[in-house]
């Protein structure tokens, strides 16, 4: 167990998902909404009829009552989970939702119940990444690959995953290697990826297990192939190796990571404006975010959060 996974910091982060047929899952939103809120754990869960996929936080107690709760269901008996802490609660609400699918890929009858990658354990990761004859690609997006990526892989920079199917059919290069390693935040977008490579025609895909959370967990930084951090969809912002909390900051005008660095920048001014944005937005759209910003400002003054509870 890493030192983040200590209970120096008060909060537990769970990470999971799980694929599976789900046609009762709209009757599972209020139940879930209500432990949760009953239980001080707070975060996003999505529920579709493939299964579920999400990330809360709470004290551990809550967090292993949401997760009892889940595993109580026949269909999620079998869900795993990634844990790490935070130093501060990194959701400002808890949301239960129904969706048409848990990640987002818009390609009509993919589903990795039936047909997926090779799972490779964090330990292997290593060797099939380094092997000549494999193809290495990150499924993220772009703001998520700007600040850390495994040695060598491929980024399709992509600004959303459902860009990604796209990408692949662009680049025929792809099956001039023999094996194709694919990599996410947590495992979900890569069952999707994988799923959806094997359907294109290529025979021998993997993906990494657990995801780079797993990577960072349990690979030592001394015999990592990973550079930089990662991001994480929450107030944290980024995790590095054994899942401490990174440094990053979060540009609220954009969503993008910014570094120290770049909180010196002129072209960064709290909830308005960073170098990765002040191009892209009016005046009239930094005078509408002052204005945003002001009564965040005001709300904090009065002991309250101007956005969730």
């Amino acid at each position: 167990m890493t030192d983040s996974l200590t209970h120096t910091s008060p909060f537990l982060v769970a990470a999971l998902y799980h694929f599976v047929s789900v046609p009762h899952f709209a009757g599972l939103q209020a139940p879930l909404q209500t432990l949760c809120e009953e239980n001080g754990v707070k975060g996003t869960l999505l529920l579709a009829h493939e299964g579920i996929n999400g990330t809360i936080a709470g004290p551990d107690a809550g967090i292993h009552a949401v997760l009892a709760f889940l595993r109580a269901q026949p269909e999620f008996s079998g869900l795993e989970h990634k844990e790490s802490r935070a130093s501060k609660m990194p959701f400002l609400r808890m949301k239960v939702k129904l969706k048409k699918e848990i990640v987002t890929m818009g390609v009509e009858d993919i589903d990795p119940n039936k047909v997926v990658g090779t799972y490779v354990a964090a330990k292997d990761w290593n060797a099939l990444i380094s092997d000549p004859d494999t193809i290495v690609i990150d499924t993220r997006n772009d703001y998520e690959t700007a600040i850390g990526t495994f040695r060598g892989a491929l980024d399709p920079k992509t600004k959303s995953f459902r860009e990604f199917p796209e990408w692949v059919r662009q680049n025929p290069g792809l099956h001039n290697k023999p094996k194709v390693a694919m990599y996410c935040t947590g495992g979900i977008r890569c069952e999707k990826a994988t799923a959806f490579m094997k359907a294109e025609g290529f025979d021998e895909v993997y993906h990494l297990k657990g995801g780079i959370l797993k990577y960072l967990e349990e690979v030592p930084q001394e015999e990592s192939l990973w550079d930089g951090t990662c991001f994480v969809f929450d107030e944290r912002v980024s995790v590095e190796h054994g899942l401490k909390e990174g440094e990053h900051r979060l540009c609220h005008a954009c969503r993008n990571p910014i570094t120290a660095e770049e909180i010196t920048s002129p072209l960064y001014e709290e909830g308005v404006s960073c170098s990765h944005c002040y191009h892209m937005r009016t005046e009239e759209d930094r005078l509408r975010y002052r204005q945003r910003q002001h009564q965040i400002a005001l709300a904090k003054k009065r002991g309250q959060r101007h956005i969730g509870s």
